[in-house]
């Protein structure tokens, strides 16, 4: 099978559902979902990667990616996350808009432009949502991370990874203070509503339902350093 677009978006979408998946299987519903197709044009295109030795399909399970796939996956990762770190850190754009850009420009880059902007961002572990970006080797350096929504009241934190990465979820973040390296304290809890209170350092108390601080993972800290 040639490299395309398409494949490789299907590459990456299953690889990122996987990772989460209890089972170590992406359903192809959810891969569907992820890419915004049916789920038959899903399953007529996993077919298409089984074939190609990318992925496997158990007929009543999941898909989950061969080596073969997973290098291909990690690779389109790299340069999904170098993109949206270059446009975020050299350009200035907003991390609420750099998703779609990436999503058109990682496709077109060429090996040796890749490893020179690496090269030209220090190579850099995370990208500015806190993703790790894996390595030209394919290593993957993730963080030690727990959701923000199982912090108590009274607790600090620094925020390392935002996992709801649509942009009024990002915007939203941004104008509270509550960017990747931001540290801050838990001030209230209100079980019954589902609502915490944060104060971002340097920042006023802001309201979260408990369903959106556990997409956000954070790391705890002992004092506000």
């Amino acid at each position: 099978m040639l490299a395309s677009e398409t494949v490789e978006n299907y590459l990456k979408a299953i690889y990122l559902v996987q990772r989460e998946a209890a089972a170590g299987e992406a359903p192809v519903g959810k891969v569907a979902a992820a890419l915004g197709v049916t789920a038959g044009t899903a399953t007529s295109m996993v077919k298409k990667l089984v074939a190609a030795k990318l992925a496997r399909h158990e007929r009543f399970g999941g898909v989950r990616l061969t080596p073969k796939g997973t290098r291909a996956a990690l690779d389109i990762l790299r340069r999904h996350r170098l993109v949206e770190t270059f446009l975020v850190d050299t350009l200035g754009l907003d991390w609420s808009v750099v998703h779609d850009e990436a999503e058109r420009l990682e496709h077109a880059i060429s090996p040796m432009v890749l490893d020179a902007l690496d090269r030209h961002l220090g190579r850099p572990a995370f990208d500015p949502h806190g993703d790790p970006i894996p390595r030209a080797d394919g290593a993957v350096q993730e963080s030690e991370a727990m959701p923000m929504s199982e912090l108590g009241t009274g607790d600090g934190a620094r925020l390392v990874r935002v996992l709801d990465q649509r942009g009024d979820s990002l915007r939203f973040l941004r104008a509270s203070g509550l960017k990747v390296g931001a540290t801050l304290r838990v001030v209230a809890i209100e079980p019954g509503a589902g609502v915490m209170r944060i104060r971002p350092d340097g920042g006023t108390v802001v309201s979260m339902s408990t369903t959106a601080a556990s997409r956000v993972l954070v790391r705890p800290v002992r004092s506000r350093d």
